[in-house]
């Protein structure tokens, strides 16, 4: 890859757009498994050697820090440097035409391994002071912020990538937060070329990727006819065609008087994917009605399902272990099944100091001592309802049980956000902490605040059980379980997601999640079968030692052999981004790269 000095156009160059990526701590650039699963793409792409350039935003204030109060969490902001942050500036600024005003955006760069990741900023000289605050928050602001968002990193980083020299002729989506970067990429070939909009569209639609990420209503962005008419109008004006033509690519039915940006990334993508096995089928029904001709298994829309990036994620020490049988952590080969060579007394070893650094981390951040000999069950994920966090709390009574059996209890490590106007999450997670607090807690349960990147890896790395409890159908993928997995610790899991594929008796257990008339009586059907689980066949399995380690140990070796990254680039890059550059090749619709406003 050649970059930033320009890349010619006829070598393959791929452009992945993402409002977030988490691929350090440091950089809060991210809010949890969107932008994680972006930073670990990029990654396995550096490893691998893909020719790709990201692009998102720079939000001066990052997502929120948290703070637990007795009655639940508090969000904190506070401004962050770029130079603190390792950020280099380029000599690149754009200007982006919303609404009525025109705004212009400085473009950072940081490298992640090979790859650049390239973030704009509006918080720049010039630009009023709604402008300047478009970049001031990650998820921050009403929906006119949101959609202005959403137009500066689709068509402000197109623009940033031409500006660059960067002749990108493959764009991945990642979420519909991205997806104006088609119109941009239309609007420079009726502007550069002289085609028609339908035919720049049809163009520019065999080379797009949209991955979609949540079958859940509130995750797909959609907003107000008018607001988007607004927003988007000198834009569409460019095109040459009236309003409603580009509206009725953003109308999930007809008759709609909204914007979504999900249907005008599916519209705009020849390649689309959800992001597991499960979610695909999903996916495939929730937006059959844009296809209404597509007969059974005919609408267009695949799945890759995730993976995570195994040199982020596995211990230093375990790393280690792995490698000394062969396994090539970063590598997209199978080398994973040399895992069932690990020893279990050194794979008890590596478990041990994990846990014990993770407990120090607990007592330092909560204030709770547990003991490293109890049976210690992680759940993190962001607090929305749909993550039913509090299916522990359906029944008190079983639970105090457990908690406070003298013989074979059990303890419970929770951490995670609710988004700042997700009232029910805010008041799910109040709960938790309420229960931390609790006499029936036995001081065996804590919250830990602040969950980032650093507080996932001792979680993963440390616990003994990851639970994971969605409503089935609901959670696109999760990857925290992969994580755990490859850090020989097994699940307790809904058969929902990866999960629902990657299960196995020998890696885990699994709750069907299905089969209840209504989701009342599905809560409580999972809830019987969590406890039963956890109060016989779970403790059963850890009172045995060897047993435990065995059932570690074959989770390191199927997460690794199906759920990287590594195995997950190498799958968009062979099943999507060279037929795209084919495509591409053959339609010769990449613009000459200059500057662009």
């Amino acid at each position: 890859m050649r970059a930033p000095n320009g890349t010619p156009h006829d070598e393959l160059l791929v452009a992945y757009f993402s409002l977030e990526f988490g691929v350090d701590e440091r950089l809060p650039i991210y809010s949890g498994g969107l932008g994680v699963l972006a930073g670990d793409h990029l990654k396995s792409a550096s490893d691998l050697g893909v020719p790709l350039v990201a692009v998102g935003l720079f939000y001066r204030e990052g997502y929120f820090g948290q703070e637990i109060a007795p009655d639940g969490q508090r969000e904190r902001y506070a401004t962050v440097s770029p130079d603190e942050l390792g950020l280099a500036p380029t000599e690149v600024a754009v200007e982006v035409e919303i609404g009525a005003e025109t705004v212009a955006a400085a473009v950072w760069r940081y490298d992640v391994g090979n790859v650049p990741l390239f973030l704009l900023d509006s918080d720049v000289a010039g630009n009023g002071a709604w402008a300047r605050g478009l970049t001031a928050r990650l998820y921050g602001g009403d929906r006119e912020t949101r959609l202005g968002q959403e137009l500066l990193l689709g068509v402000g980083g197109t623009r940033a990538l031409a500006a660059l020299g960067l002749a990108a002729d493959v764009f991945h989506l990642n979420e519909g937060h991205a997806a104006l970067a088609s119109l941009e990429r239309a609007r420079a070939l009726v502007d550069d070329h002289g085609l028609p909009f339908a035919e720049a569209l049809e163009r520019i639609r065999r080379s797009t990727v949209f991955t979609t990420h949540t079958p859940v209503p509130a995750g797909n962005e959609v907003f107000d006819g008018a607001l988007a008419q607004r927003l988007l109008e000198p834009l569409v004006e460019r095109l040459g065609v009236p309003w409603e033509t580009v509206a009725e690519l953003g109308r999930s039915r007809a008759g709609d008087r909204t914007f979504g940006l999900t249907p005008f990334a599916l519209r705009t993508a020849e390649r689309r994917n959800g992001v597991s096995r499960l979610h695909g089928e999903v996916a495939r029904r929730m937006w059959a009605h844009l296809w209404p001709q597509a007969r059974d298994g005919g609408v267009p829309i695949g799945h890759v399902t995730n993976g995570v990036h195994a040199p982020t994620w596995v211990s230093p020490e375990l790393a280690h272990v792995l490698e000394s049988c062969g396994v090539e952590l970063a590598a997209a080969t199978q080398t994973w099944e040399r895992a069932r060579d690990v020893d279990l007394d050194e794979l008890g070893r590596v478990r041990r100091l994990r846990k014990e650094e993770l407990l120090a981390a607990v007592r330092e951040r909560a204030g709770v001592a547990l003991d490293p000999d109890v049976l210690t069950i992680g759940f993190a994920r962001r607090f929305a309802t749909y993550k039913r966090a509090d299916l522990v709390l359906s029944n008190r009574k079983e639970l105090a049980a457990l908690l406070g059996d003298d013989d074979r209890p059990i303890q419970i490590l929770f951490a995670g956000k609710a988004h700042p106007d997700d009232r029910d999450g805010k008041r799910m997670l109040a709960e938790i902490v309420k229960l931390a607090g609790s006499a029936e807690a036995h001081g065996r349960v804590a919250f830990l605040a602040g969950y980032d990147l650093a507080l996932a890896r001792l979680l993963v790395q440390g616990v003994d059980l990851w639970l994971n409890v969605p409503r089935r159908g609901e959670e696109a993928s999760g990857t925290s379980g992969m994580k755990a997995a490859l850090n020989g610790t097994p699940s307790l899991s809904v058969l929902d997601g990866w999960w629902d594929e990657g299960y196995a008796p020998e890696a885990g257990w699994a709750i069907a999640g299905a089969g209840a008339d209504d989701p009342v009586a599905q809560d409580a059907a999972d809830a019987a079968e969590l406890f039963r689980l956890l109060r016989d066949d779970v403790r059963d399995a850890y009172d045995d030692p060897a047993r435990w380690l065995a059932l570690g140990r074959a989770a390191i070796e199927r997460a690794g052999t199906r759920f990287t990254s590594a195995r997950m680039v190498a799958e968009y890059a062979e099943r999507f981004y060279l037929p795209a550059h084919r495509d591409a090749a053959a339609d010769d619709l990449t613009p000459p790269s200059r500057a662009r406003r």
